[in-house]
């Protein structure tokens, strides 16, 4: 019966590693699928990628100062005109 015993619990032991390397393969093509379909989700959004947003934000941030300056100084031409000549 020892013998038995110890072949059962190898057999055992082999069903629960075999079991486990299963499992491990279903979650990695589980993982896969996923990884596969949100890729494809986010390529059908058309996201902007980080790098061109960047550029963009700082292009902005640029034209936005130029725009403040030259409502300045158009304010002060307009300032200019009103006042009386001599």
């Amino acid at each position: 019966m020892n013998n038995q015993g110890s072949r059962i619990f190898d057999d055992i032991g082999r069903l629960m590693n075999d079991a486990a390397g299963v499992a491990d393969g279903v979650r990695r093509e589980a993982e896969t699928a996923f990884k596969s379909q949100m890729e494809r989700i986010i390529g059908d959004l058309d996201l902007v990628r980080r790098e061109d947003f960047e550029v963009l934000k700082e292009i902005v941030e640029i034209q936005g100062e130029e725009i403040a300056q030259l409502q300045k100084e158009l304010s002060g031409f307009r300032t200019r005109k009103k006042a009386p000549r001599k």
